[in-house]
C-alpha cells in the first residue's frame, strides 16, 4: 500500500511540476520567460498557411506570441482599391488561435509596400488630404473591423521618423502632415477598442530618434488616444549597437508610462556596406563575395560571438523586464530571415536561434538560458 501511495504522489507530482525542459531536453524559450515576457517570431506565409511543416512543431514548442511578417501589409493584403486578399492573414489568425497565442497585427500604416494607388486619384495625380485619410480609415475599418477580437495587438503606424528625430517624408507626411498618424490610431482603437495599439521603429537605441517617438506617442495621448507601446525593432548587428543604448531606451520608454516591446529581434552576422544601419528597404546593395563570407556556414569564432552577442541582449531585458512585454524574432529559422537579402541580396546569414534545417542553436539558447536561472 505505501508503494502504491508512493508511485501515485509522483505521478501527481510530475503532473503538477512543468519543468523548463521539454521531453528532448530542450529548452523551452516561452517557459524560460513565461514569468517575464511574451516571446514571439514573424510569422511567413508558408509557416502560417502549414506548408512548411517543420516550423509548427517549434512554433508550438516555443513562442506564445506571433506576428504577421508580411500578409497584413497594405501591399498584400489590400493591393488594388476594391480587391482585398484575406487567405493567408486568415490562415495566420487561425494559426495564432491554434497556438493560444498573442497575436500581432503587423502594420496598418507605413510608407513601404503600400501600392501607389493609394495616394493616388483616377488619373493618377496625388490625393488632397481628406481624400487620403479617408482611404486610410477605410482600410483601417476593414482590416481591424474583419480581426476583432482575434488580434491582440496592432502595430499601427510604422517607421514614421528618421534617425534623427526627423519626421520621414514620405508621401503619408506630404499630404497629410501628421494628422494621419493621429487617425489611424483613432480609427483602429474605434474599431476594437479591446486591442493594445503601438507605435513600431528601427534604430530606437539612437536617442534623437527614441525622444522623437516617445514625444509623438505622449502627443497622441495628449489628445485622448490609446498608445500601449513603442516597439523598438531590435535589428542589431554583432558589434552595435552597444547594450548600454538598447537599455537606455527601454528605460526612457518606460520611464514615459508606455510598454516596450523589442518587435523584431535579430543578429547580422555579415558584414555590411557603410551606411546600411538599421533597417531601411530602401537601401539595398548588389551582391559581392566580401559581404557574403560563410555561405558553408560559420566559422567557430562567429558562432561563439554570436551566442554572446544575444546572452548579452537577454542580460539587458531580463534585467529590465517589469519594463517589457514582448520580445518578438523577426523570423523563425535563418533561411526564413529577410537578413539573407537585405541590405544585400542573395547572402546566407544566420540572425536567429534556429537554423536552416529547423534545429536548435543549442548552444545559443543554452547561453542565454543561464541569464534567466
Amino acid at each position: 500500500m505505501k508503494t502504491s501511495i508512493t508511485l501515485f504522489s509522483i505521478l501527481v507530482g510530475i503532473l503538477i511540476y512543468q519543468p523548463v525542459f521539454s521531453q528532448d531536453n530542450g529548452l523551452v524559450l516561452k517557459e524560460m520567460f513565461k514569468d517575464a515576457f511574451y516571446v514571439g517570431t514573424a510569422i511567413s506565409y508558408r509557416q502560417a498557411s502549414g506548408d512548411e511543416q517543420q516550423a509548427w512543431p517549434l512554433l508550438e514548442k516555443h513562442f506564445n506570441s506571433i506576428t504577421s511578417e508580411n500578409m497584413m501589409k497594405w501591399g498584400p493584403i489590400h493591393p488594388e482599391p476594391d480587391k482585398y486578399n484575406f487567405v493567408s492573414a486568415d490562415q495566420f489568425v487561425a494559426l495564432g488561435k491554434k497556438m493560444n497565442a498573442f497575436v500581432i497585427g503587423h502594420t496598418l500604416v507605413w510608407h513601404q509596400q503600400t501600392p501607389k494607388w493609394v495616394y493616388q486619384n483616377e488619373m493618377g495625380e496625388s490625393l488632397m488630404k481628406e481624400a487620403l485619410l479617408e482611404r486610410m480609415e477605410k482600410h483601417i475599418e476593414t482590416l481591424v473591423g474583419r480581426y476583432k477580437g482575434q488580434v491582440h495587438g496592432w502595430d499601427v503606424v510604422n517607421e514614421v521618423f528618421e534617425d534623427d528625430g526627423s519626421y520621414r517624408e514620405s508621401e503619408w507626411y506630404q499630404i497629410t502632415g501628421k494628422e494621419y498618424i493621429l487617425k489611424a490610431f483613432q480609427k483602429a482603437h474605434e474599431m476594437d477598442p479591446e486591442a493594445e495599439l503601438y507605435y513600431n521603429d528601427y534604430n530606437l537605441w539612437k536617442p534623437e530618434k527614441r525622444e522623437a517617438a516617445i514625444a509623438l506617442a505622449q502627443e497622441l495621448r495628449e489628445k485622448g488616444l490609446r498608445v500601449d507601446g513603442i516597439g523598438m525593432q531590435g535589428h542589431y548587428m554583432l558589434d552595435s549597437p552597444p547594450v548600454e543604448m538598447i537599455e537606455a531606451s527601454i528605460i526612457a520608454i518606460s520611464n514615459a508610462g508606455f510598454k516596450v516591446m523589442v518587435t523584431e529581434l535579430d543578429v547580422d552576422v555579415l558584414p555590411r556596406p557603410r551606411a546600411s544601419e538599421g533597417a531601411d528597404l530602401n537601401k539595398n546593395y548588389a551582391l559581392d563575395e566580401k559581404f557574403n563570407p560563410y555561405t558553408a556556414g560559420l566559422p567557430e569564432s562567429i558562432a561563439d560571438k554570436f551566442a554572446k552577442r544575444y546572452t548579452d541582449i537577454f542580460s539587458v531585458f531580463c534585467k529590465h523586464q517589469d519594463k517589457i512585454s514582448r520580445i518578438t524574432f523577426w523570423g523563425l529559422h535563418d533561411g526564413a530571415s529577410w537578413l539573407n537579402n537585405w541590405p544585400v541580396r542573395g547572402r546566407t546569414n544566420y540572425p536567429l536561434l534556429f537554423d536552416r534545417d529547423f534545429k536548435e542553436k543549442e548552444n545559443v539558447i543554452q547561453s542565454i538560458s543561464n541569464v534567466t536561472f
